[in-house]
């Protein structure tokens, strides 16, 4: 029985609204103020809010940002005047369901009814079955702390709808896989999941690569070619390091987050896309903004729902169990015995800071799956700037505590110059002062990739 709440200052309204709801089958609860449904939407599992536009006070369209914001997995149906249809529209673009006009069609009012508490179900039944196990995992996501907790719980709320998400966070924190899992438990599931690195893709191919181009568009365009955001029609665009955008391509960007309309390039034909927008990005976009290299209004545009995922040295009580799973995983992969790690690799790793985060840990456990040919991982087969981490290490020799010193003061130079450069190789290997080759051959070997 779908339990639906209906919000009205009209309290015969309420009533008449109330008893066709019951005499349907549906549970129905009343409220006759937005201050008065907002208990209700807090405390009580909901199926559908139906609610007036216009009432005293906090109006329809109040609720419904409250709505969106709290519950945005329980759809919202408005009622309101011919008068106020625009309005109504203007609520569709926010997040609003359906809108039905006074005096409504009792039919046309249960059918829009059926069909969002049918959609409400079946939404929360896949976000259930997603999240069946323990609530600390999700694929290759695993997280016990409170930090975790509350992006497994945004994650929860949000998967149904569709709204733009921003996944802030260093990298190698797993940014990509908070936005499959968003996909993967939302109603897109079955559709394309399009993933567009902002940093991979040279300046000059980006727009067409976004838009796609028609032929004679420029030199060399002997064929029409669709853009990424229409192959990801019906489906969901993942923008990977969306502050490296550039700011010509930010305005561009910008329709197709209002709109979800653009032209490709050397086109006039306006294509309409029908997709969900995540991105994410590890520098500050606020600072960004304040210095003039990223739009403020696509910066409100893309932070709908903010989405912060911590780096691994704060998250310290994750780290045992993740490596466990890891191992599992690696295992499996290679076909190797079920690996293990001793006690003294094990304190070494949670004493270690981890500049890479959940990557390095997953590329250092890669490594000594593949290359080793014993089943439990001792501190022989541990990285060497790992190595510096073990507890009591007195009895190592001088020479070997200057080698590991050496390579975790050159690591976290290499990460520093990555970050102070926004993962631009060519820049960081200058600041270095190495050749670009060398940097990459570091990367590699520190598992920095």
């Amino acid at each position: 029985m779908a339990h639906i709440l209906v919000v009205d200052d009209d309290k015969n309204h309420c009533k008449v609204l109330k008893g066709l709801l019951e005499s349907t089958g549906y549970q129905a609860l009343v409220a006759h103020s937005t201050d008065t449904a907002i208990p209700l939407i807090d405390q009580k599992d909901l199926d559908l809010i139906i609610t007036d536009l216009k009432m005293p006070g906090k109006s329809g369209m109040d609720l419904l940002t409250l709505c969106l914001e709290r519950r945005p997995s329980v759809p919202v149906i408005l009622i309101t005047a011919y008068g106020t249809i625009e309005s109504a529209i203007e609520a569709l673009k926010k997040g609003a369901y359906d809108y039905i006009t006074k005096p409504f069609d009792e039919d046309e009012l249960l059918n829009v009814i059926k069909k969002a508490t049918l959609e409400s179900r079946k939404n929360r039944e896949l976000i259930s079955a997603y999240f069946e196990k323990e609530q600390y995992f999700l694929p290759d996501i695993i997280g016990s702390t409170p930090a975790m907790q509350q992006v497994f719980k945004t994650i929860q709320k949000i998967a149904p709808t569709d709204s733009t998400v921003l996944i802030t966070g260093e990298t190698g924190v797993g940014k990509e896989l908070v936005a499959k899992a968003i996909h993967s438990a939302s109603h897109r599931r079955n559709n394309t999941f399009v993933k567009i690195n902002c940093t991979a893709i040279p300046e000059t191919l980006l727009e067409s690569e976004l838009f796609g181009y028609e032929r004679g568009a420029f030199t060399g365009a002997v064929t029409s070619k669709p853009g990424r955001f229409e192959i990801a029609h019906k489906g969901t665009v993942f923008l990977d390091e969306i502050g490296e955008m550039p700011l010509h391509l930010q305005a561009k960007l910008l329709n197709v987050l209002q709109d979800r309309a653009f032209e490709r390039l050397g086109g006039i034909k306006t294509i309409k896309v029908d997709l969900r927008i995540i991105a994410a990005t590890n520098v500050d976009l606020r600072a960004a903004v304040q210095s003039g290299k990223f739009r403020s209004d696509l910066f409100y545009r893309f932070n709908v729902v903010p989405i912060h995922i911590p780096p691994l040295r704060e998250r310290k009580d994750d780290l045992i169990p993740l490596t466990h799973y890891l191992l599992k995983k690696f295992s499996g992969k290679y076909n190797k015995k079920k690996c293990d790690i001793s006690p003294e690799a094990l304190a070494a790793f949670t004493n270690y800071s981890w500049p890479g985060n959940v990557r390095e840990l997953e590329n250092v456990l890669e490594r000594m799956v593949v290359m080793s040919e014993t089943e439990t991982f001792g501190i022989g087969q541990i990285p060497q700037e790992i190595k510096g981490f073990i507890p009591f290490v007195e009895s190592s020799t001088f020479k070997e505590k200057m080698e590991v010193i050496s390579r975790v003061s050159e690591k976290q130079m290499i990460i520093d110059a990555l970050n102070k450069t926004h993962q631009n190789r060519t820049k960081a290997a200058e600041l270095l002062g190495i050749s670009r080759r060398t940097l990459q051959n570091k990367i590699k070997e520190y598992g920095l990739a």
